[in-house]
């Protein structure tokens, strides 16, 4: 058995994304996991960094220096670090706002992955302090899969959420392929509503395969150390697996 981090970015409790997450964290616990969970908008969590958090700020304020040097982290972020640590597989249920996560979920990876703890200089990527770890992200979106897709006038989904991605992937997690819920809003009436109900009705009830952590959850592809020259840049001959990364 293993341990799950349920971590969820939504300011309503009854929105689907928050019905979703603790479905999450019902299946998994049905199948004997453990579950720790995160609810960042209930918990009133502070997504942002700033001096008041530390005992002895460096001035000018550096955030990195801060971290680094906090002995003890901030009391909210020590016990979010403390989750992370223990989880195997870490789920951040959120919507996309504005073409990107909530504010709250960005700040909460700036303060929880914090520097000098769970990465440095010379433990990200490959070397990561958290690989082993899996993360998986389940996201909603308003607009429909049709514009969400590569030639869509919202944007690739997809695309939108490789910076998150990448975060985690510096960190060292392996991050599986996101699970994306497309067309869901509050502007549904009458019928459509009921048809969008009952399309979610199963992502609720399950079956769910988090019960067996995703196990035929493909991860998104990333380079290796190894593909980049000194300079830090794609080196010839080495995949691109993204548009973020790739050769001019």
């Amino acid at each position: 058995m293993a341990t799950l981090l349920v971590v969820t970015a939504h300011p309503e409790p009854q929105s689907f994304t928050a019905q979703w997450a603790r479905a999450t964290a019902r299946h998994a616990e049905a199948a004997g996991h453990t579950v720790l969970t995160s609810d960042l908008c209930a918990q009133g969590f502070d997504p942002v960094e700033h001096p008041r958090h530390y005992a002895a700020p460096p001035e000018p304020f550096d955030a990195l220096k801060a971290q680094a040097g906090a002995d003890p982290l901030p009391p909210d972020v020590a016990a979010e670090t403390g989750k992370i640590r223990a989880a195997d597989l870490i789920v951040l249920h959120f919507p996309l706002w504005w073409f990107a996560p909530p504010a709250i979920l960005k700040g909460w990876t700036e303060r929880c992955l914090p520097h000098g703890h769970l990465h440095d200089t010379k433990h990200r990527f490959d070397t990561g302090h958290l690989r082993g770890k899996r993360v998986l992200f389940r996201v909603t979106t308003g607009s429909s899969a049709a514009e969400s897709g590569p030639d869509g006038r919202e944007g690739d989904t997809r695309l939108l959420l490789w910076p998150l991605a990448a975060t985690f992937r510096y960190c060292g997690l392996t991050v599986l392929a996101p699970q994306i819920v497309h067309g869901v809003h509050g502007y549904h009436r009458a019928e459509r509503k009921t048809a969008l109900e009952t399309r979610l009705k199963p992502l609720l009830d399950g079956p769910d395969d988090i019960a067996t952590l995703c196990a035929d959850r493909p991860a998104l592809p990333f380079n290796a150390d190894a593909d980049f020259d000194d300079e830090g840049r794609l080196s010839p001959g080495a995949p691109s697996h993204s548009p973020f990364i790739a050769r001019g």
